[in-house]
């Protein structure tokens, strides 16, 4: 492999990026806010990352317009890259049809259903963490139970902020473990590896910090004033065939093939239960994967700017700095996962930090021998924690929207993304030579 010369000025395609969105970001978020619209959505990172790629080919003026274009190919042509397209298609499919079948709020509903009244805020985040697992969206998770939510912290006094900041810890986990997740596909595909392998490295960072997360709940559940929960509808084969991907993709099936199964069962069940029509099926399937279109435009973007940057010496000045203040495996984690953090609070989207940070990621990986299952697991992991507490992230904004409470408010109750960070630091801390 060609050793680039370290040079700085090549990641200025980043930093150019990094100053349109979030400089925009922020300006119509806090300086500017427009009623209904949040601030991060007004300039689309599409453009933004667009901005930064004619940026990077006005740069290294040692290569060809037509040699720049091969660069660009070669990084969309990466074997990960095509692949990880494809799962964002599918993913993208199944989680249209799902939804217009009826699947996530059926599978809620026979939940919230079986959990007793005493326990209703330590349920929550455990049907949080179920739903996002079996749909692998934070955000679907989120729009589907907040509601609820708060009409059960309405009815009994519960802390609205405290029952909000339940089901978003609930999401934040499955969007982290979830194998039909955009952020485990991005993550394990820019890395390498196996999505069963990273979920096995990543459980045991998350399980701790969930089941700590529980115990905190129930001790509040069991000192407080049982709930009264209605009672939801719910069609019971609307939910099977998510508990069947669940299960399916925790036993290591391909994912194009648990993703395929999925697609299938609820096209058949949602049919016989009459909540979709063959038009309506595959209209909705059409809408999944035009909700994808974005994530992999962005995908091909940074593929191609991470080639250009590259092949000037920006990776390699990254190395060198790196080189400079971890003089250890555990520093090269250490410095994966504060760039991971630090692409998240800038571009308020855990799969698009995860896309910029993971070619640079690789190269630390490769630098200090890190497992590459690990550094998987520390992209998706640092990636959605962060994800989870920044307040003008997407999760936090839609919830505390359909709560009715500011965002900021939800933040001191965050405990499992608080106790997750925490995991992940004491994992990196005791990561043998």
């Amino acid at each position: 492999m060609k050793e680039h010369k370290p040079n700085a000025k090549a990641l200025l395609p980043i930093l150019v990026f990094l100053i349109i969105y979030l400089g925009s970001g922020i300006y119509f978020e806090y300086i500017s806010p427009e009623e209904g619209r949040m601030g991060f959505y007004v300039i689309s990172v599409v453009v933004a990352f667009g901005l930064a790629l004619i940026v990077a080919f006005l740069q290294n003026k040692s290569l060809t317009f037509n040699e720049k274009i091969h660069l660009c190919a070669e990084g969309i042509g990466d074997d990960n890259i095509v692949i990880m397209l494809f799962i964002f298609l599918m993913a993208g499919a199944f989680s249209g049809l799902a939804s217009a079948a009826g699947g996530a709020s059926s599978t809620a509903n026979l939940m919230l259903d079986i959990i007793p009244g005493n326990l209703a805020v330590p349920g929550l985040f455990i049907i949080g963490c179920l739903i996002s697992m079996s749909m692998g969206t934070s955000v679907g998770t989120i729009t589907v139970l907040v509601p609820i939510a708060a009409e059960v912290a309405r009815s009994t006094g519960i802390s609205m902020p405290l029952i909000i900041g339940t089901v978003v810890g609930g999401a934040m986990f499955g969007d982290n473990l979830s194998v039909i997740s955009d952020t485990t596909i991005a993550a394990t595909r820019t890395q390498g590896v196996e999505m069963k392998d990273k979920f096995r490295v990543n459980f045991l960072i998350a399980l701790p910090a969930a089941l700590i997360t529980a115990i905190i709940l129930v001790i509040y559940a069991l000192r407080n004033p049982a709930a009264e929960l209605a009672h939801y509808d719910f069609n019971i084969w609307l939910a099977i065939p998510y508990f069947i991907v669940l299960i399916l993709a925790l036993l290591g099936l391909n994912v194009f093939l648990v993703l395929g199964i999925g697609i299938l069962l609820f096209f058949l069940i949602g049919g016989a239960a009459g909540t979709i029509t063959f038009s309506t099926a595959f209209s909705a399937m059409g809408s999944g994967t035009s909700g994808m279109f974005e994530t992999m435009i962005v995908t091909i973007l940074v593929a191609s700017i991470s080639s250009l940057m590259k092949a000037h010496g920006g990776f390699t000045a990254i190395l060198a700095f790196i080189r400079k203040h971890a003089k250890s495996k555990k520093g090269g984690m250490l410095g994966i996962s504060l760039l991971t953090a630090l692409m998240d609070v800038a571009t308020a989207n855990n799969t698009v930090a995860i896309v910029i940070a993971a070619p640079i990621a690789k190269e630390i990986s490769d630098e200090y021998r890190i497992d590459p299952k690990k550094t998987a697991s520390l992209l998706d992991t640092v990636s959605c924690i962060m994800q989870g507490i920044i307040p003008y992230g997407a999760q936090l904004l839609i919830a505390a929207s359909l709560a009715g409470i500011s965002s900021i408010s939800i933040i001191p109750f965050l405990y499992y993304p608080f106790l997750l960070a925490v995991c992940v630091l004491g994992s990196i801390l005791i990561e043998k030579k």
